[in-house]
């Protein structure tokens, strides 16, 4: 029997999953940016987040991407291998997953932004 939460967390896997092979799709579109073209502008997005000059990526988001980082290379898991064993990769790739797509939809949006050089709304707010 499925609780409540469980369809809640298989549901926002699939949104995950869907959100990914969106933006993956999109990206092989002529024109789209290349992988090469988002690792270049992450600097810059980072950069732009940590100085409140981004009009997309904010501080809160960022922390979020760097917490994923860090939990993906950390020795210390919350769900260890050795003891559950498939359970124990399949948060790992939950985590890589959201990562990303995260990161994918991150870099668009933020190469959108410096191309058309115009104020967006990000979660309620004007900014750019």
């Amino acid at each position: 029997m499925t609780t409540s939460s469980g369809s809640r967390s298989f549901a926002g896997r699939r949104a995950a999953l869907l959100t990914l092979a969106r933006v993956i799709v999109q990206g092989r579109k002529p024109g789209s940016p290349t992988l090469g073209d988002r690792a270049r502008v992450l600097p810059r997005m980072v950069g732009g987040a940590l100085s409140g000059r981004s009009g997309v990526l904010t501080r809160g988001r960022l922390g979020l991407l760097i917490l994923a980082v860090a939990y993906l290379v950390s020795p210390v898991d919350l769900v260890p291998e050795a003891v559950t064993s498939l359970f124990g990769l399949v948060d790992d790739g939950v985590v890589a997953l959201w990562l990303g797509g995260a990161l994918l939809v991150e870099t668009q949006r933020f190469l959108e932004w410096e191309r058309d050089g115009r104020p967006r709304i990000v979660d309620g707010e004007l900014v750019g």
